[in-house]
């Protein structure tokens, strides 16, 4: 796609600019034909490299993301122009990524460019979430309120997202460790009592010679266990980037006993949260339906969204279109039938957002208060295991002393 920057005249009559992207210069006309009456010019803008790193590889943290909606929000009311606000925002971020950004838009709104324009252009790896939102605050004429309604939807998604990660940061310390202890015994205690019990010339019990054989093998042949691991890996995020293995193995995370219903949880507050945002902006609900689609982590459910989307432009509701694919939680199927048939569907995201938000810090707090004991189970039946496989030729060396 080519990214190409015109002036043209809307169907209004309004002189207008901005940026469009398109196969080509008559692919960009004719989409411009659909809003525009005339197009007066069309010049093609060379993309710029991201300035948060690869294309593709996002370093945009959400809390970083709040921060700058905040500032924006704040200093837009105050009256300051939109060019200047977007200097001083750049010099209080502390994010190099972000900073270079704004400087960037800031060179583009002084040069004539809508700030939703510069931000597409300049940041690939922006959420679509923040560009379409904030062209609606453009068009709408409440561009300050807009990027609050942002911050207040950047920082609740760094909130959950920060919960999530320090819930499971323990359970992984401790799956760590048991694996570095279990690691230690096999390769430097268990060789050692090994040559004791070869020392004794005693039939050993067959614990033990399974253990020992477990130990040999891992001590000469690691570097073929990591190699295979390593290999694993790699072919499974491979596999996972791919179009149908993404979608096949994001299906397989939500059978997963506790961990799929974790991403279902985060998935339905994604949503949620992300359509109750983008309507509150005044985008239209097919629109804002297909930009939540593609911000949604798990692959399959966004999938779903997406083949939702076709049904909604055929006619049907955003309820029914979702509970025909089966992919979402009842709840959030009904709630949002409900606030559609209401009218009221923003104010009824926003409560079920809040409501999967809880759930899923719930939801995460319960399986680490089931995966806790179980590891310490496994690590402790390893551990005995271990120890019965040591005690048992001495025990066969006492009774054949006596």
């Amino acid at each position: 796609m080519i990214t190409y920057k015109y002036e043209a005249i809307s169907q209004s009559g309004v002189a207008i600019t901005g940026i469009i992207k398109a196969i080509d210069k008559s692919d960009a006309i004719i989409k411009l034909k659909s809003e525009c009456t005339i197009v007066n010019s069309l010049t093609e803008i060379k993309e710029k490299p991201s300035l948060f790193g690869r294309k593709g590889k996002t370093n945009i943290k959400d809390k970083s993301l709040s921060l700058m909606c905040r500032q924006f929000s704040i200093i837009l009311s105050a009256g300051i122009p939109i060019m200047r606000s977007v200097e001083l925002v750049a010099n209080q971020m502390s994010d190099r990524g972000m900073k270079r950004l704004l400087n960037s838009v800031a060179e583009d709104v002084a040069a004539g460019m809508s700030m939703s324009d510069s931000f597409n252009l300049r940041g690939p790896d922006l959420p679509p979430t923040l560009i379409e939102t904030l062209k609606a605050g453009e068009a709408s004429g409440a561009l300050e309120e807009t990027f609050m309604k942002l911050s207040e939807f950047y920082s609740k998604k760094s909130k959950v997202k920060s919960k999530v990660i320090s819930a499971l940061t323990y359970p992984a310390f401790v799956i760590g460790v048991a694996v570095i202890v279990i690691g230690i015994i096999m390769v430097f205690a268990v060789p050692t009592f090994a040559r004791v019990f070869e020392g004794m010339g005693i039939e050993l019990p067959l614990a033990t010679r399974i253990i020992i054989g477990l130990s040999e093998f891992f001590a000469n042949w690691f570097w073929l266990v990591l190699l295979i691991l390593l290999v694993l890996i790699v072919g499974l995020r491979l596999y996972t980037k791919s179009a149908s293995g993404g979608v096949k193995m994001a299906k397989f995370m939500l059978k997963l006993p506790l961990v799929g219903k974790i991403q279902l949880m985060n998935a339905s507050s994604q949503f949620a949260n992300t359509l109750a945002t983008l309507l509150t902006a005044g985008l239209p609900a097919v629109h804002a339906l297909g930009i939540t689609g593609k911000t949604l982590s798990n692959k399959f459910l966004s999938l779903s969204v997406m083949e939702s989307l076709e049904d909604v432009e055929a006619g049907y509701r955003i309820g029914t279109s979702l509970k025909r694919r089966k992919a979402f939680p009842d709840l959030l199927v009904e709630m949002t039938g409900v606030g559609e048939e209401s009218g009221s569907m923003e104010t009824t995201l926003e409560v079920i957002g809040d409501y999967y938000d809880n759930e899923v810090e719930v939801t995460t707090n319960r399986a680490i208060s089931l995966l806790e004991p179980i590891i310490i189970c496994v690590l402790a039946i390893f551990v005995i295991i271990v120890l019965l496989s040591v005690y048992l030729p001495m025990f066969s060396l006492y009774d054949s002393i006596g």
